[in-house]
């Protein structure tokens, strides 16, 4: 099927005018992703209270630790899902496909977890997400790439525009998944995230034949005939012993929770090394593509780095908005939900700052590895900032709530240098015969980041605060020095590329 089209024809079926002058195409990308933003982050706001507020309460009574530690895993889990769904997508059935059966799983994991039940239920629910959002979230950022041309100078505003979709979802999905959960019954919560991924899928199929033309139906490295047989049969092989290790490992005790973390964990870290040694020593990517993966590798990193900040914002911080902040401010009683949406509307309010920057910089704005170093500056300084109340008001004190909203503040500044410009970097930098699974990739680092976290939140306790947000903060600072030292050698192996 990849023989049919090139490159061009896609774009040329995709009408090229209609969505704040940017493709059609965008419309139905946008919405489809906003509502599967708006039942993943409805669902994660009260996941991590729902897993260890008391049974009486309506939670499944875990303790706090534990809780941290499974929603670092499973958002590590969520990333790492999409090398399976970039695959799909660039082996099997094209990216069009990948996002409709991501949004149907995705869709029945939160059906689940609105069954009032059991931990079984609870980690159907998990696995049902975990696969659904492998499929649709790469795939998803994938097709926004294939409808522009390779020149169109839009791609990058396209992008931010696609980003604040994700995030308008994410800002919204708190306040009112948040609200029902944390105030009326989690389970209620769980069934509008279920009914935001239904509106999702609607959008997706009615608008996508009319506004994505081509684009996501292409198949750009097919199965040979030779090849099927033997992927069904690692597939197969695979599942049998994966299943064999859980059916023997439970019982035993060999498999308990604390090594499942650190088997995610090392699969986190390896799995990204295996990905840049395949690509980079594969037959199909040219001399100069291996210079761009080159290029890539510190930006990985990095990226690794500031996501292992970012994401903490949904465990470490949001159990710091429960127990450690004040939650009575202005004559409001706050939700601790509700700090989950502050990292979108900052997000929803800067991006159009920062694209006008950009493109208002034109060629003066900084290069691709030093808007990054830029990135984890900002991440450290989120953590050292948390550090203030602590220094001044001892470890019992509640805080001022206004000091959390200053920490994700900062944090979104460096999202905003890093986020949208790696992901605009990936399609510019991935490797033609392997553009889904580079995308797969880039969220490869978010996986790496929260397999470390599971490990990082054990260390974390109210008396040794101070240390935990010194030592991390500290950490991405140094690395955003190296990074800007270095960024001029890392430029020269874009090969152009900005």
């Amino acid at each position: 099927m990849s023989e049919k089209y090139t490159r061009q024809q896609v774009v040329d079926s995709v009408p090229q005018k209609g969505f704040f002058g940017n493709p059609k195409g965008l419309f139905t990308l946008f919405f489809t992703e906003f509502w599967e933003r708006f039942s993943y982050y409805g669902m994660r706001a009260i996941l991590v209270f729902y897993m260890y507020y008391e049974i009486s309460d309506g939670g499944l009574g875990l303790d706090q630790t534990t809780a941290l530690s499974i929603m670092s895993i499973y958002g590590s889990l969520v990333y790492m899902s999409g090398i399976i769904g970039g695959w799909l997508a660039d082996r099997i059935f094209g990216t069009s496909k990948a996002v409709f059966y991501g949004g149907i799983l995705i869709m029945l994991g939160h059906i689940a977890l609105a069954i009032p039940g059991n931990l079984a239920l609870f980690f159907v629910s998990m696995v049902l997400i975990v696969l659904g959002t492998g499929l649709l979230k790469p795939n998803v950022s994938s097709v926004v790439g294939e409808i522009y041309a390779d020149n169109d100078d839009r791609r990058d505003a396209g992008f931010s525009i696609f980003y604040m979709g994700i995030n308008m979802g994410g800002f919204l999905a708190p306040l009112i998944v948040g609200t029902v959960g944390m105030r009326i019954s989690f389970h209620l919560g769980f069934s509008i995230a279920a009914v935001g991924m239904f509106i999702g899928l609607v959008i997706f199929v009615l608008t996508k034949k009319k506004n994505l033309g081509l684009a996501g139906t292409i198949v750009p490295n097919p199965l040979l005939p030779s090849e099927r047989k033997k992927t069904i049969l690692i597939f197969s092989i695979s599942t049998l012993i994966i299943a064999a290790a859980v059916a023997i490992g439970i019982p035993t005790g060999l498999l308990t929770f604390d090594s499942f973390v650190a088997i995610v964990g090392i699969f986190g870290i390896m799995i990204p090394i295996a990905y840049f040694t395949v690509m980079y020593r594969s037959k199909k990517t040219t001399e100069v593509e291996r210079s761009h993966l080159l290029a890539y590798i510190p930006l990985f990193i990095a990226s690794v780095m500031f996501w292992a900040i970012q994401e903490q914002g949904s465990t470490i911080l949001a159990a710091y908005a429960d127990k450690r902040t004040n939650l009575e401010f202005a004559g409001i009683t706050i939700s601790p939900a509700w700090f989950q949406s502050l990292n979108p509307l900052f997000i929803i309010t800067l991006a159009p700052v920062f694209a006008w920057l950009w493109v208002k910089l034109g060629n003066k704005q900084p290069s691709i590895p030093k808007k990054f170093s830029l990135g984890l500056l900002f991440a450290g300084l989120s953590f050292l900032v948390i550090l203030l109340p602590v220094y001044f008001g001892g470890p019992t004190a509640l805080v001022n709530p206004l000091w959390l909203v200053l920490s994700y503040f900062i944090v979104v500044l460096g999202e905003l240098c890093l986020s949208p410009v790696g992901l605009s970097a990936t399609t510019k930098l991935a490797p033609a015969a392997f553009s889904a699974q580079t995308m797969s990739l880039w969220f490869l680092s978010n996986a790496a980041a929260q397999a470390i976290n599971a490990q990082l939140v054990k260390f974390y306790t109210v008396e040794n605060e101070m240390m935990y947000f010194g030592i991390i903060g500290g950490t991405s600072i140094v690395l955003s020095i190296l990074l800007f030292v270095f960024a001029p050698r890392i430029q020269g192996f874009m090969k152009g590329v900005r």
